[in-house]
């Protein structure tokens, strides 16, 4: 089974929830709310889950064995970091933006 695409759906700047990711597996399956984690300096990922009545949370779909995990975990947590990358290169590139356009018009009136 190989991941086919991965999308960070949402970010999260306070808190230890970091992002909300979707992945797609063969192009056919697509797990949602896969949660990234950041404890003690440590990304590690939350599969979804649902509450039972006895407020015990239990997995709705998870992976096997600890390498495929790895390997999930590791894709995600990649795509979370280009993810963040890409979301503070665009929020500097716009407040360059509003620096410029609030600088007075200097252009020479002839």
């Amino acid at each position: 089974m190989q991941i086919t695409d991965i999308k960070v759906r949402k970010l999260f700047s306070d808190g230890p929830m970091k992002a909300i990711v979707s992945v797609t597996f063969d192009g056919q399956l697509a797990v949602h709310d896969i949660k990234v984690i950041n404890a003690r300096e440590k990304y590690f990922i939350v599969m979804p889950s649902r509450k039972n009545p006895d407020d015990t949370y239990r997995d709705i779909v998870h992976p096997i064995n600890a390498q495929f995990r790895a390997v999930l975990e590791s894709a995600v947590i990649e795509a979370y970091q280009a993810e963040l990358k890409n979301a503070e290169a665009k929020a500097e590139a716009e407040a360059t933006a509003d620096t410029t356009d609030a600088l007075p018009d200097t252009t020479p009136v002839v």
